[in-house]
């Protein structure tokens, strides 16, 4: 028997979100920004009808937003992974087993229900009414063809937001109408090389030779094509699998013209970063210091500068990482060269990560209890008063390097002052 795969995600996740606790947003045109305002990366429905395309710059669609009275609102992420958060709670009381895929989509084990189809459709309802957020489910024997029924189900209202495409005879029906390049895995380079050989649509990928499919794409093309044909070669992992990396990075509000600004910012990184590894219970064994002039801006000064140093011992102590980071910026800081440089993004990235009770111990490697401490003091601090209560000296106190939020919504569900009122 194959094993039932269901994929939901939330229609225009970050819209959505907005549209939850402020009734006036439906159905009107919304769309929400990127880090620093800078381009659309959600829109609703209606802001599609109106012809703004995902990453189009701000600046160049101010007429149409001006025209039709389009809502514009800053990225509010805090929001929308506590929303994701309580949206993943209502799957879990439909399936024992979760998978996050991204902050909108979640692949679910719908194996042992009868009625998968009605099962699903009760989820969406569940999710509606105790969240606010509208979700499609699509299901099918393998992952790949999962986010094909998702989609296919999106695009076409007579499937009601839920399309169960565990039939074969189903799948040969629907398949041919998938674009190729609609496929879950298949970029724009390998789209263009199907294209060269006639191939366009799922159904035309699924029945390609095995063979053919690993010479032109290795064998992830393979993978995709065998699961087009109904063989899961992508495990359901109930379990998350431990990080190799993270990163935190920024776009500045306004250009970093000086070291003291600059290292605010990687400040403000590596301490996000350290926050990170102790939620996970991990530490880092690589640091990565970078930051960079605006690239399309070739009438200025262009200058980008990277480094990396060991972290001995492993840590995810801010004090450690922040002193590591310090080092690295002062190294890649440019010297003798022409400027001012006008630094418009900075960032800080973690690799060789492990869990702390697996980290290799030194010669000389004593367990620092007061800073075990003084870091555990600090997030409980920031985690009951919110984030930034508390923060280290060296990330200042203006923060002019901070990203442009001029529209930002409320944190509805984070903040105690930002709760809506009833009145």
């Amino acid at each position: 028997m194959k094993r039932p795969i269901a994929i939901s995600d939330s229609a225009n996740f970050y819209v959505s979100a907005e549209r939850i606790f402020d009734p006036s947003l439906k159905n009107v045109p919304v769309i929400v920004l990127s880090n620093n305002d800078g381009c659309a990366v959600a829109r609703s429905d209606e802001a599609k009808a109106l012809g703004i395309k995902m990453g189009e710059p701000l600046h160049l669609i101010r007429h149409k937003i001006e025209a039709h009275g389009v809502r514009v609102f800053s990225s509010n992420y805090t929001l929308y992974g506590d929303i994701s958060r309580r949206v993943v709670e209502v799957y879990e009381d439909f399936t024992p087993n979760v998978e996050i895929y991204s902050i909108d989509e979640c692949f679910l084990d719908f194996g042992g229900f009868n009625n998968r189809t009605e099962h699903a459709r009760a989820m969406r309802s569940a999710v509606l009414r105790r969240i606010g957020v509208p979700v499609r489910v699509g299901i099918a024997p393998t992952k790949t063809l999962a986010k094909c029924a998702n989609d296919i189900a999106k695009k076409n209202p007579i499937f009601a937001g839920v399309l169960d495409m565990m039939d074969d005879t189903l799948a040969d029906w629907l398949l041919p109408m998938v674009p190729v390049g609609d496929i879950w895995g298949i970029g724009r380079r390998t789209e263009v090389k199907l294209h060269g050989l006639g191939i366009r649509t799922a159904a035309e990928l699924r029945d390609m030779p095995i063979r053919q499919a690993r010479a032109l794409g290795t064998v992830v093309l393979e993978r995709t094509v065998l699961e087009l044909q109904g063989e899961p070669c992508i495990a359901f992992d109930d379990v998350e699998p431990q990080r190799k990396g993270m990163a935190v990075t920024r776009s500045s509000g306004t250009p970093m013209t000086d070291f003291d600004t600059l290292f605010q910012a990687i400040t403000a990184h590596a301490t996000r970063a350290a926050e990170k590894l102790r939620q996970h219970g991990l530490v880092a064994g690589t640091l990565t210091v970078f930051f960079h002039t605006n690239r399309h801006r070739p009438d200025r000064p262009q200058y980008s500068g990277s480094r990396s140093t060991r972290m001995m011992p492993m840590s995810s102590d801010t004090f450690d990482l922040i002193g590591a980071a310090r080092r690295c910026a002062q190294a890649a800081w440019p010297k003798g060269q022409a400027g001012p440089f006008g630094f418009t993004k900075a960032g800080v990235m973690l690799d060789d990560l492990l869990r702390m009770e697996d980290r290799p111990l030194t010669l000389f490697d004593v367990p620092k209890i007061k800073s075990q401490a003084l870091m555990a003091a600090l997030d409980q601090v920031n985690d009951r008063f919110g984030k930034k209560t508390m923060v280290l000296a060296s990330e200042g106190m203006k923060r002019s390097w901070k990203l442009r939020s001029d529209h930002h919504s409320p944190r509805y569900t984070t903040r105690l002052s930002d709760l809506p009122v009833v009145r």
